[in-house]
Formats: C-alpha cells, structure tokens, sequence
C-alpha cells in the first residue's frame, strides 16, 4: 500500500447554491445549503485515502466543535491523524462557497488555525521513519511551514508535490525541493508572469518552473486537460468531457489522485490519466470532500 503524508489546511465549508454568483453589493437568493468538511490539505488526505493509500495528515484544528467534527470524519476515512494538533488560541477555520448553476464557485477562506501552523507543530522524526515516499502540500498554511516541510522531506529522500493554491510568488528554495509541481492557468502565471494562453505559452511556463530548480511540472486546464513537462513526457493529455455540478474540489482530487498514481509506480502520463478520471468524477458531486471518489469508481 502506498504511504503519503499531506500536511495542509482542513475547514468546514459552508456552501451555498444558487442560480448566479452575486455581483458586489448584490443580495440574491439561494436554494440548497450544505455544510461539509474542507480545505485543500484535508480534502487531497480524502481523495488519496479513498483512492487506497495509507494517508498521514498533519494540520491545525481549533478546539472546537468544527475542529472536533473534522478529525472525527478523517479518522473515520482510515487516514492517520495522531500528529493533527489542537490550538488553544485560534477557531477552525471555515469557507463560505457560493456554487452557480454551471458549477463555478467563488470561495472565501477564514484560516482561523490553519495559518498558525508552524514548523514546531511537525515532529521532525516523521520524515526520518523512511515509511513516506511523497508528501503533499498546498498554500493554506504559513510558507514557512510549507518551505520547512518541502526541504526537510526532500532531504529525507521524499517526493515532494505541491499544489501551489492559493497562488503568490514563491522562493527559489522551496521550488528546487520541489519535485512536481501541479499550478492552473491562473496560478502558473502569479508564480511565472507568463499568461497561459495556448500550449506554447503553458511550455513557457513550464520551463521556467525548470529552470528554478522543479524537477517535473503539470499546468492543469480545466477541460481542456492538463499539460505536462516532465523527465518522460512532455504534452497535453486532454481532460475528460463531463457535465459539471460543481467544482469545488476538482483540484483537490486531481492531486490526491495524482499522488497516488505516483506512490504506486505509474509514470507520469499514466498518473495524470488517473487524476483526470477522479477529477471527472468529483465536479459531477456536490462537496468537497464527499465529492471525492472510492478506488472502485475509477473504471
């Protein structure tokens, strides 16, 4: 069974649907809400364990019913959350999603004890066990934390992924310990300066993301895919044509997914094949986390 540890974020999100998103200062009025458990570290620690691999998560949960409510929902996942640690000063954070007819969302992110993450909240004996081939990490929590992590498992011989969301300029230290890097079009170019317009420009991208020390680079697009620049394959492999219900979490399973693919030998194209498959079946669910599929689905 492959092991990975994600270190990252976990909220509850509170999702609203409804018709359109409102324009500023505009009041509409919605249909369905849910309230489920969330944020990017959480839900790819979901979408890797019910993939089958073994999963450690570290985050930083308030304590408080919703910080109460998500480790509960983790454990009951199978995934290992024996380092989550408790914190005394901030609340669990939360999301408030907007979810439109087409799917399209707009998200608002209150980090509560997500960003009080720090590196003193990782024992430094878990990269040192040697039972972790990848860690997976995303930008809702401190960079610092996030650079600490991606040095210190690279040093202990770990594929380091990181899905850079939210996106923002990000340092030459924490790119060259990065061994694949999964940006979209936006966050490519917050992190690049080069527009994702067309393949030309995503190869652009891409190299730049080389030349600063990233060892392999997957630019996703929507539906139209994801374009891959890696030491085996270089190109576009096109995405799966779906109706979408909503896409909260699409990112997030496509790299839960593609970590498992990874963790368990496949190369890189044959791994972004099995996150396209998840990621398509996730934005025909609403949810983040409950959009996640089980190993079984990916047919």
């Amino acid at each position: 069974m492959s092991k990975i540890l994600v270190i990252g974020s976990s909220n509850t999100d509170m999702v609203i649907k409804t018709e359109k998103l409102p324009a500023p200062g505009e009041t509409i009025l919605g249909g369905t809400f849910l309230m489920n458990p969330g944020g990017k570290g959480a839900n790819q620690a979901v979408a890797a364990a019910r993939l089958g691999a073994k999963v450690t998560f570290i985050t930083k949960r308030g304590n408080d019913l919703f910080g109460n409510q998500a480790v509960g929902l983790l454990m009951r996942e199978g995934i290992d959350t024996q380092y989550i640690v408790k914190d005394i000063e901030f609340p669990s954070g939360v999301a408030l999603i907007t979810v439109d007819s087409a799917g399209e969302n707009s998200i608002v992110v209150a980090p509560g004890s997500n960003g009080n993450l720090l590196k003193e909240d990782i024992p430094l004996v878990i990269f040192e066990t040697g039972k972790f081939e990848i860690l997976l990490l995303q930008l809702e929590v401190p960079i610092s934390t996030v650079e600490y992590a991606a040095v210190t498992a690279s040093e202990h011989n770990i594929k380091v992924i990181l899905n850079p969301a939210p996106a923002f300029k990000l340092s030459d230290n924490l790119l060259k310990h990065t061994w694949l890097i999964t940006p979209n079009e936006n966050e490519a170019e917050t992190i690049t300066g080069v527009a994702i317009i067309d393949l030309p420009s995503a190869e652009r991208a891409a190299a730049l993301f080389q030349e600063r020390g990233v060892k392999n680079v997957i630019i996703t697009l929507g539906e139209k895919g994801a374009f891959v620049k890696s030491v085996d394959y270089t190109g576009l492999i096109p995405g799966i044509k779906v109706s979408p219900v909503d896409t909260t979490a699409a990112g997030d399973v496509f790299n839960g997914a593609l970590a498992v693919a990874i963790s368990e030998g496949k190369n890189m194209k044959g791994a972004v094949l099995f996150a396209n498959k998840a990621a398509s079946i996730s934005v025909t669910r609403i949810g983040a986390q409950a959009s996640a599929p089980y190993r079984n689905e990916i047919k």
